[in-house]
């Protein structure tokens, strides 16, 4: 797992359910619009483009996101619950990623979700472009 020191923006791999959980805690809270998802059949490949709430800097006055870019690879098939892909204008809220026994699960707020199987763990999350200053930060209440 490496990111850019230079810069400060993200950019990771995953190869094990540690480095996974690790890019899961950056997207909490992600908004993904549906016409930002596609699983490239021919690739092998499952992507997505989210506004990610940037976590880690959360320690800053003004809260900040950024939109990046996130591809799992070696990807067999993809099923979708209970999001109308038809819909490409609605947003999605993302909870959480979560791997075991060769399958990949994103979680999304209300009920969706999404399940790759995968022929192993391969994950490459990128910042696409400067973080910016956000009004909408995400509140969770205990």
């Amino acid at each position: 797992m490496a990111g850019d020191e230079d810069t400060g923006q993200v950019r990771l791999r995953a190869r094990s359910l540690a480095d996974l959980s690790v890019m899961s805690a950056l997207l909490q809270d992600a908004v993904v619009p549906i016409g930002d998802i596609a699983f490239l059949r021919e690739e092998n490949s499952f992507v997505l483009v989210a506004n990610r709430y940037c976590w880690e800097r959360d320690g800053e006055r003004t809260g900040m996101r950024v939109l990046a870019g996130l591809r799992f690879d070696q990807v067999q098939k993809a099923a979708f619950r209970g999001i109308d892909r038809k819909n490409r204008n609605q947003f999605l809220a993302l909870l959480s990623v979560n791997y075991a026994d060769g399958l990949v699960a994103m979680h999304f707020a209300g009920g969706g979700a999404v399940k790759l199987e995968v022929g192993a763990l391969n994950v490459a999350l990128e910042d696409l472009d400067v973080p910016r200053p956000t009004t909408f930060q995400p509140k969770h209440s205990l």
